[in-house]
């Protein structure tokens, strides 16, 4: 390869590399702020100390959480000045506003209540600290909205216009910007996503402490949430997740046809590819596993309809197949996992073992980390499946690199997997550490501590009024 395709096969691999391991932490994030709000909604609405505890136990990995996502999110605009600035020029009059709106909004709204939510417990009302914890849950989801937005609109680019510098800049009204054709469905599937994945992780820990034999109150109430979560939402998932495939067929079809593994056309009725070895050169699947027209029946709801293969298009706007091919089959075995896991819940349920059923418990454990999974898969699969286009239909991510030497780049990606391995590494260990632990009768709530140690004291008086409150206010 020569100096610039070097640079930009490494400049894709870094961006690929950051923006992975980042949305990992706001796929748990967004569930898990939602959850706290439910649990202190709960407390309020019952008075039961379980929810209380539950919140305090919670409201400490979310911190940590939350903290690691801000962090590993800047690196994105980094990335987008220095390895894809042709890029940011160019889809910048675009692109810029809506990150800038995600800021002003989402960002400033979770920033401005984070600190009451996490140490405001005995130090302002109730109704104020739950108004806390709902805002930073809303920020949450506002984030999430922005961000697929902008996502969204790479993917179906609508109501843009060229001006003489080659800028896309908006033609139309922003609205159509916003709202383009696949955001509506992406929102949904992510967010949905992101509450499986946070069930699964409750799940996880519940169904731990209860091979552990650490059978509290609290972790009976969180591993019935999340099954509850996981019964009811997986199926939803499954159907959303339909309608956006039926989307996708419609504005990006290669991507389809490489998801399935059809090279060629099927004018009867195409096959369901289940397993195989996709061979781009031979524009073939070696040893495929295939349940005839199938594939017909769920991308047009027609056994016999037509369906055409990667043939349609020139190879040079062909996805890579065998990674789109393998990532697809990823989230969707892990979606139809917990779908499995729902359903088995729903029976240990009704048999009144949801609680002392060991089979259960280790199913739950094993598919603790399975959210993460699928989101990185689901990833995978809609970004490589875009490929060769930065912009689909518009601007090739070839065209979109900076003109920045290989070494460079090099350089930034070895200093971002040190840097991202030893920090963050310490970061999940901690909250693995805290999750070991079941969720106390009493949990405490998170310690101000930091907030002393930058040298901000508390006023006497105003010490005094927070051992008051906490005592009126303490079940």
């Amino acid at each position: 390869m020569t100096d610039a395709e070097t640079a930009l096969f490494l400049a894709r691999i870094q961006f690929a590399f950051t923006v992975s391991f980042h949305f990992i932490f706001p796929a748990f994030s967004i569930g898990l702020a939602s959850y706290l709000a439910v649990l202190e909604g709960l407390w309020l609405k019952t008075g039961r100390d379980t929810y209380l505890n539950l919140f305090r136990y919670w409201v400490k990995i979310f911190a940590i959480t939350f903290a690691m996502g801000v962090v590993s999110g800047i690196v994105m605009s980094y990335q987008f000045g220095t390895n894809w600035s042709v890029f940011s020029d160019r889809a910048g009059p675009i692109i810029g506003p809506l990150m800038a709106y995600e800021v002003l909004t989402a960002f400033f709204l979770e920033a401005g209540f984070l600190g009451v939510m996490l140490f405001g417990m005995n130090k302002v009302g109730k109704g104020l600290h739950f108004t806390a914890t709902l805002m930073v849950a809303v920020g949450t989801a506002i984030s999430a909205f922005w961000i697929l937005s902008v996502n969204s609109w790479m993917h179906t680019p609508v109501g843009w216009a060229l001006n003489g510098a080659g800028q896309f800049v908006p033609a139309a009204g922003w609205l159509e910007i916003v709202f383009n054709p696949s955001f509506p469905y992406r929102l949904v599937h992510t967010v949905i996503a992101a509450y499986l994945t946070t069930a699964l992780v409750v799940g996880g820990v519940g169904a731990w402490h209860l091979l552990g034999r650490r059978d509290t109150p609290e972790v009976r109430k969180m591993f019935s949430m999340a099954m509850w979560m996981l019964a009811l939402v997986a199926p939803v998932q499954i159907v959303v997740g339909d309608f956006h495939g039926l989307n996708t067929l419609e504005h990006q079809p290669a991507k389809i046809a490489a998801m399935e593994g059809h090279f060629r056309d099927y004018p009867d009725g195409a096959p369901l590819i289940l397993f195989g070895i996709p061979d781009s050169e031979r524009e073939t699947v070696h040893a495929s596993l295939e349940i005839p027209n199938l594939s017909s029946l769920i991308l047009h709801h027609d056994w016999n309809a037509p369906v055409a293969g990667l043939s349609a298009y020139p190879p040079d706007q062909r996805p890579p197949v065998g990674i789109v091919f393998w990532s697809f089959r990823i989230m969707v075995g892990l979606g139809l996992l917990m779908f499995t896991l729902g359903l088995f819940s729903l029976w240990a349920r009704l048999r009144r073992r949801l609680y002392d059923w060991p089979l259960l418990h280790r199913f739950a454990l094993v598919m603790g980390p399975a959210g993460f999974v699928a989101v990185i898969a689901g990833w995978v699969t809609t970004e490589v499946g875009r490929q060769p286009w930065v912009i689909y239909g518009l601007l090739r991510t070839a065209d979109a690199v900076s003109p920045i030497g290989a070494p460079a780049v090099s350089a930034s990606l070895t200093a971002f997997v040190i840097v991202y391995f030893g920090v963050f590494s310490f970061g999940t260990l901690y909250i693995l550490r805290l999750m070991s632990k079941a969720p106390a009768a009493a949990e405490p709530q998170p310690s101000d501590a930091p907030i002393r140690t930058a040298g901000i004291t508390p006023a006497p008086a105003v010490e005094a009024g927070d051992r008051r409150r906490g005592e009126e206010e303490t079940p």
